[in-house]
């Protein structure tokens, strides 16, 4: 990284995370507040640059990055769509630089996860993986014979979309089955609580109970095989040699970790299974490729 503090911004269907980093990686300073999603996109916004306004009041810094989910236009610095945020063509880029005063960037959240897995986690040095962000939703970072998937749309990754349960859940897609639906954060919360368990929960509080709560054991066994099928999937499609699990579901540790990999090797009879890992960043994947993108501006 360069010697410039940066302030970094992660926008989440859930939560506003943000951060000012140092040259070194180094986090010197958190802000998070909850998602205004439901008041609407210019709700996002204001909640927004209020995170930026009050890092920067606390540090001398010399750009901006911030990321988002959904559809986004990196080059235009537009947030095209972004259904768990409310977002339709936004140009958050511009709106951020006319604010600030500074340069600033737009990235798709997984996209910077990615930045920050290859340089600093779990993905350094590795030709063919799957970088699986799994929080309220879920996408992923694919890289194979040494070189990112792009695709014809920019749009590739979208691993929250696989159906795994044909004729399920309607997912906000459209689709019905899609793997978001299952075992997301989000996902995983909602579904304890619509099954008949106590309302307004966390998913790692609903893992919490999962030793003595038969609900919340179902309800984590079906995001787990869900995973699974997903990545027996992208196993037989892409070959990768390494799956990492990251994003904020990733806090629960080997309670993910080892279930997925049994589960996978179920599905993955005929030939070795790939090596599934946890990101050693964790949920501060996306913050940290936020400000790995917004040094290069500097």
């Amino acid at each position: 990284m360069s010697a410039a503090t940066v302030v970094a911004v992660d926008v989440g269907g859930t939560t506003i995370k943000g951060a000012t980093v140092n040259g070194d990686g180094s986090f010197l300073r958190e802000r998070s507040r909850p998602t205004p999603a439901g008041d609407g996109p210019d709700a996002v916004v204001s909640a927004l640059l209020e995170v930026i306004a009050e890092l920067r009041a606390e540090a001398d810094v010399a750009a901006v990055g911030v990321v988002v989910p959904g559809y986004v236009d990196a080059e235009a610095g537009r947030a095209l769509y972004s259904a768990n945020v409310g977002f339709r063509d936004v140009p958050l880029r511009e709106v951020v630089a006319e604010v600030t005063g500074l340069p600033a960037l737009l990235e798709h959240d997984v996209r910077a996860a990615g930045v920050a897995e290859q340089e600093l986690g779990a993905t350094a040095g590795v030709e063919d993986y799957l970088l699986a962000v799994i929080g309220t939703g879920i996408a992923a970072v694919l890289k194979t014979g040494g070189k990112l998937v792009v695709g014809s749309t920019k749009l590739p990754g979208e691993l929250g979309h696989i159906p795994v349960r044909p004729g399920g859940e309607r997912c906000s897609c459209g689709q019905r089955g899609c793997l978001e639906r299952y075992a997301s954060a989000a996902a995983i919360a909602r579904r304890y609580a619509e099954a008949g368990g106590s309302p307004g929960l966390t998913s790692a509080e609903v893992l919490a109970r999962r030793q003595t709560d038969r609900l919340a054991r179902r309800i984590w066994a079906d995001a787990v095989e869900a995973l699974a099928l997903a990545f027996a999937t992208c196993t037989m499609l892409l070959d990768p040699a390494l799956i990492v699990l990251g994003g904020g579901l990733s806090a629960a540790g080997d309670e993910l970790l080892l279930p997925v990999r049994q589960e996978l090797a179920k599905l993955v009879l005929w030939r070795e299974p790939p090596l599934v890992e946890l990101s050693p960043l964790g949920g501060r994947a996306g913050l940290l490729g936020a400000a790995l993108l917004a040094q290069r501006l500097v």
